[in-house]
């Protein structure tokens, strides 16, 4: 029997000041919250966090999170966690300490609060955890029993931050729908090994259609620290809409593209949405998209700042043998470009890698 499964977090809440209400949203959860973060994550958000919880008499714990989420790091902050007796897991800021949080509460079987204070990437509504390596390579994916209970962004502290965090977020998004309409032509399993329902594939296409229309206004709304309802838009297209069409529909070969990059030293200074950005290029390449589509998504990744060339993603000198080493670990077993529509070979992928990247040149320097 094939069953479409569509998941999303319990709850969702977004909009300037929000955090200042996330105590009242957590009371349910637990009476020991254990908050993790970086330097500058906890530094906007420590006195909020504290005072909100303390109005709702939840004790809390902090602890600086040390920037990368792997192994050793989970389990550092699962030993602290445990024997601090908390209850429930808050994970404050940006992708990495994110899938750490809701790992660390998957082993611990304790409820996870995510509040990003960038809209970097589509991690905080999933129930999936990208682990990696201490040295920073794609490593697994870890699938989570349940999404998490709240997630809760206050735009206003998102504003302030980079617009590049946001733009950034921006690249993640836009693999959603040709990654998910991909899994769905190929009748892909998704993340919680259901099938797509015509909703996820839905909002998946809207999640684009927003890129497309708000992305400009909101990258230079962001620029001057200020929220928009174009903002609003996008860090709900960045967030919600690219989390639950990722995983309610599929991932295919845009981020397994990412994946493969992250063996080469030199992108590891990319974020994750600009080198998927780079990876939705190839992913349409390799699937033969029209040139019209092609080219669309060219513009609208020169308009906001996406890279669209090797050079972009810090690869200055493509190197035949390192874009093979890329290739193969793109197409190792298990990967999600085994969700497209055709089998696909390292050959294949070294090939569009290369095409995309001419294109990427072509259109910079208006040769097309």
């Amino acid at each position: 029997m094939s069953l479409k499964i569509l998941i999303s977090p319990s709850r969702y809440v977004q909009g300037p000041g929000a955090l200042n209400f996330i105590g009242e949203q957590i009371k349910h959860l637990g009476k020991k919250a254990f908050v993790i973060g970086g330097k500058t994550a906890i530094s906007q958000t420590e006195e909020t966090i504290k005072k909100s919880l303390s109005e709702q008499n939840i004790e809390s714990k902090f602890e600086l999170f040390r920037g990368e989420c792997c192994d050793s790091e989970i389990n550092r902050l699962k030993e602290i966690a445990s024997n601090e007796k908390c209850d429930v897991v808050i994970s404050v800021g940006g992708g990495k300490v994110i899938d750490t949080g809701k790992a660390l509460s998957a082993l611990l079987k304790l409820p996870i609060v995510i509040a990003p204070t960038i809209a970097a990437t589509d991690a905080p509504c999933s129930a999936l955890s990208v682990i990696y390596t201490e040295d920073g390579v794609f490593d697994r994916y870890f699938i989570l029993p349940k999404n998490p209970d709240l997630v809760i962004l206050d735009t206003s502290i998102i504003a302030k931050a980079p617009a590049r965090f946001l733009v950034s977020g921006m690249g993640d998004a836009l693999a959603t729908w040709f990654e998910a309409n991909s899994c769905y032509q190929s009748a892909s399993k998704n993340i919680p090994g259901g099938y797509s329902t015509v909703t996820a594939l839905k909002l998946a296409r809207l999640c684009y259609e927003l890129l497309l229309e708000y992305g400009e206004q909101a990258k230079m709304a962001v620029e001057k620290g200020v929220v928009t309802p174009a903002v609003e838009k996008i860090i709900e297209a960045n967030t919600l809409l690219s989390g639950i069409g990722f995983e309610s529909s599929g991932l295919a070969a845009a981020h397994s593209v990412h994946d493969g990059f992250t063996i080469l030293e030199e992108t590891h200074k990319m974020y994750h949405g600009e080198k998927v950005a780079f990876g939705t290029l190839v992913h349409l390449v390799l699937e033969d998209h029209p040139w019209a589509e092609i080219k669309e998504v060219l513009d609208f990744c020169v308009k906001v700042g996406l890279p669209i060339t090797l050079k972009q993603i810090g690869i200055n000198n493509p190197d035949p043998e390192k874009i093979m080493q890329v290739a193969k670990k793109t197409c190792e077993p298990g990967m999600m470009i085994h969700n497209m529509p055709f089998p696909v070979t390292p050959e294949m992928v070294y090939n569009a890698i290369y095409a995309a990247d001419a294109i990427g040149q072509k259109y910079l320097n208006k040769e097309i």
